[in-house]
Formats: structure tokens, C-alpha cells, sequence
């Protein structure tokens, strides 16, 4: 495949950046009411002028949108998260996953934190060993858009940021420490200004014991994950958007005493919409899926959903 012809599916902020990133290789757009939309339905664009799609859209067309697609032999990277939209999201998520494994296409989530500079370096340190067995992992996601989200008609309902902002969290857990056994609680789920949930607390006992805390009630929108562990700690501030962004891996000291300490500071713009692009499209040629991931996700998201009295 010399060139990926992609079509965008939904012109909102998100459908605009992945236009802007994939650039030359969108050949028509779609959206019911933007004005600058090609077609208005994803139905009207013909099969032949495209190869893959990148869906940019509310969650609840997402599983019809990704049937048509993988009924069609298109492949298609899809906005976080993927969540059911049924009582019964397991069984079609797993009936989704079934469909795109036999239609052979590459069915993407798209988790752009994954490329994050530091989060590619705290993946390689944990996975490396060199900070032996890792006590535990907390994380801090925030940021200030309480007011959009409230003013949003389909965004301010069921378990808010919870799917929002802890998916990003569950599936970096993933991307760190790989498969995960672990139970997760919810510790406290808030709506201090909205209707949803603005601000939860969740994590799950045992070794390592991870915590996590996202809200969108943090005026200065930040990023924090503490790894504390048998040989040292590894620390990351902020991310490449909301720059600086600082690793910091710290070497224990025994019997006990101040640690040395390795900094790497990034100031740079965010990289990473462009690199997720580049790894879709090598999917796309490769072959490969995510959705696995999606499922486990969907699971933890629910039933700390269910907890809160409400659904995801």
C-alpha cells in the first residue's frame, strides 16, 4: 500500500487535529452538519475511494460505525474509548472483536499517550526490571474544562470523566505494567459543577498497589505518575502539551539517604498525534488490533461506573 487514502468521520476538535496530521492522505470528510463535510453520512461515501477511516465521533454511533467499516474491509482508528452501548457491552464488544478478527482489518483505538517521550521511557525502565519489584503507582490526570463539558449536550451525562480521562489512566497501567489481575474500587466519584461526574478517585489494592485521580477541576490542567519500587522511584511531570515536561528516576540508597537523581526535561511541542498516525498506518500494512485492550477497559470502566450508581 504506497498511499493510505483515509477518510475523517466527525469535524470536531479531534476530527480537525487528525486531519491536520494525516494531511495529503484525506481524501473526503464526513459529518451530518459541518459545513465543510464532504458527505453526511459515513453510508454515502463510495467504498472504493477510500482505505481506512479515522472516527472522530460521540461514542454512541462508535460500534454501528465500526460494523459498517469491518463489514466493508476497511480499516479504521477510532477515538477513545471503545465502550459497549448496551446492558450487555461485554458480549458486544467480544462479538465486535470476533468481526474485525475475520474481516482481517486494523481496528485502532487511539490512546495517544502511548507516545508520550516520558511514557515510552517509564515503559522501558519498568520493563527493563532495573527498578525491581514495584510497590506501587499513582497518577494524577486533570484538567480545567469542567464549564465545556457542562455546556455540552452530549458530553455532561452518565459516569463523565471517568470513560474520559480514566481510560487514558487504565490503558497507560497497560502500556507500563502489562496484563493487569487486579480488582479496581471506586474511592469517590464527585460532581462538584456538573451533572456528571467531574472528579473520581479509583485504584485496586495488592502488589503493586495503584491509584488514580482524574478530574476536570484542575485550573491548571497537569499530569503526575509517582512509581515507587525495590530499587528506586521513577517520576513524571506534566506532559509535552502542558510542557515542561520532566522524567525523573531516582537509584535507592541503602540502608537509607538521599537518592541520586537522573532529570530529563522536555520543552517541545506535543509529538504525539503525528506518531500515533505513523503507527496506524504501519498497522494498517502489518495488520494488527487493539481491541482486546478495549475490552478489558470496558470492564473496569463499568463496573466502577455501576459502583457510582450510573452507567459509562
Amino acid at each position: 500500500m504506497s498511499r493510505l487514502r483515509v477518510i475523517v468521520v466527525g469535524l470536531g476538535v479531534q476530527g480537525q487535529k487528525r486531519r491536520a496530521v494525516a494531511g495529503d492522505d484525506v481524501v473526503a470528510t464526513v459529518d451530518p452538519v459541518h459545513p465543510e463535510a464532504n458527505f453526511k453520512s459515513l453510508q454515502d461515501v463510495p467504498l472504493s475511494s477510500y482505505d481506512a477511516a479515522l472516527l472522530c465521533v460521540p461514542d454512541e454511533p462508535k460500534i454501528a460505525l465500526i460494523t459498517y467499516l469491518a463489514e466493508n474491509r476497511k480499516s479504521l482508528l477510532v477515538e477513545k474509548p471503545l465502550l459497549g452501548t448496551s446492558a450487555r457491552s461485554g458480549a458486544e464488544l467480544a462479538a465486535l472483536a470476533k468481526l474485525v478478527r475475520e474481516s482481517g482489518i486494523t481496528c485502532y483505538t487511539a490512546y495517544n499517550h502511548r507516545f508520550e517521550p516520558h511514557f515510552v521511557r517509564m515503559h522501558e525502565l519498568i520493563r527493563s526490571g532495573e527498578l525491581g519489584e514495584i510497590y506501587s503507582l499513582r497518577m494524577f490526570y486533570g484538567n480545567g474544562t469542567a464549564r465545556l463539558v457542562r455546556n455540552s449536550e452530549w458530553r455532561d451525562r452518565h459516569a463523565g470523566v471517568l470513560p474520559d480521562l480514566g481510560s487514558h489512566l487504565l490503558d497507560t497501567l497497560q502500556f507500563w505494567l502489562g496484563d493487569i489481575r487486579s480488582e479496581f474500587v471506586l474511592w469517590s466519584a464527585s460532581c462538584f459543577e456538573n451533572l456528571a461526574f467531574d472528579h473520581v478517585t479509583f485504584g485496586a489494592s495488592g502488589r503493586p498497589l495503584l491509584q488514580c485521580e482524574i478530574t476536570l477541576l484542575s485550573w491548571r490542567n497537569h499530569f503526575y505518575a509517582d512509581v515507587f519500587a525495590e530499587r528506586g522511584s521513577a517520576h513524571i511531570s506534566s506532559l509535552c502539551k502542558w510542557g515542561p515536561s520532566t522524567f525523573t528516576v531516582r537509584r535507592r540508597v541503602l540502608p537509607s539517604g538521599r537518592p541520586p537523581e537522573e532529570n530529563i526535561t522536555l520543552v517541545q511541542a506535543d509529538p504525539t498525534w503525528t506518531l500515533e498516525y505513523e503507527h496506524f498506518k504501519s498497522l494498517c500494512r502489518t495488520g494488527g488490533s487493539n481491541i482486546s485492550n478495549d475490552l478489558w477497559i470496558s470492564g473496569v470502566l463499568e463496573k466502577l461506573a455501576q459502583a457510582g450508581g450510573v452507567s459509562p
